[in-house]
């Protein structure tokens, strides 16, 4: 039976005169791909670096089961946009590098590696130095990187955004099998036809709040519409705002994740 593991009670996130997040209520349940849709500036990227816990609301709270979230970030899988991986470094150093600040035995690390490796098709690119690796591949590395500690709630931003077919097919094979086998994936994307074909609740933000939350089927239903592209339309068809100050001020995300994936940094990472 499905528990609630993340809660976000009432929260609100500003930068200066910015509100980057109104009131935001959700409930994240055990066992579920949960989507976060959203265009540019819709404050999705700042949710996940809420329940991430590299963002700490300006009102509100988010807590993991009844602790909260600060303590418990540990439980928490994160595949970034921009991996930052030590470019210098193989891919099981890298994974084992974040596995060990997390406490975990080099054995077990490997062999959750192994497995996962299997799954993604690139276990004979385990000893390989990542600075040769293509986009698919390094997000194949960091993504059994955020999973080689074994975490309750995997956080992925845009895991397919410019892999080729076989990658993207790979990455969402994964997901699915991670949430069959009761784990918990909250999937940050802007493709619609992607979130319907993975994701069991789809979050539509628009502006800084919630504008959906329910399956896709839910979503057609409430909003009479044949695709999910109309829904979407309809539901944020009051104009976009612009790209927020912390949006602009960042750029990509390789700063905010590094700080939530690297406790110490023994070498520059490289970004893509």
């Amino acid at each position: 039976m499905a528990e609630t593991l993340i809660q976000l009670h009432g929260v609100k996130k500003t930068f200066a005169e910015i509100e980057a997040l109104s009131h935001v209520d959700l409930e994240i349940m055990s066992g579920q791909i949960i989507g976060l849709v959203g265009g540019n500036g819709a404050g999705k990227t700042t949710l996940l670096r809420l329940i991430a816990g590299t963002y700490s609301p300006t009102k509100g709270e988010v807590t993991f089961g009844k602790e909260p979230l600060s303590a418990m970030r540990h439980k928490l899988g994160v595949v970034p946009e921009a991996t930052g991986l030590y470019h210098r470094l193989t891919a099981w150093e890298n994974i084992r590098y974040h596995s060990r600040i997390h406490g975990v035995d080099d054995e077990v690390a490997w062999n959750r590696t192994v497995q996962l490796a299997k799954l993604l098709d690139m276990e004979d690119s385990l000893s390989r130095h990542t600075k040769g690796f293509s986009k698919g591949m390094r997000q194949k590395t960091s993504l059994i990187r955020a999973l080689a500690h074994g975490p309750e709630a995997l956080l992925l931003d845009e895991p397919t955004a410019g892999l080729d077919v076989t990658s993207a097919r790979a990455v969402r094979d994964l997901v699915v099998k991670l949430r069959d086998e009761g784990g918990t994936v909250i999937y940050s994307t802007h493709q619609l036809a992607e979130a319907q074909q993975v994701c069991d609740r789809i979050v539509i933000i628009h502006n800084g709040t919630i504008r959906a939350d329910a399956s896709p089927n839910e979503l057609l239903e409430q909003t009479g519409c044949d695709n999910l592209e109309e829904a979407y339309v309809q539901l944020t068809s009051d104009k976009a705002r612009s790209r927020t100050e912390d949006d602009v001020k960042e750029g990509r995300l390789a700063k905010w994740w590094r700080k939530l994936l690297t406790s110490s940094t023994p070498e520059v990472a490289e970004d893509e």
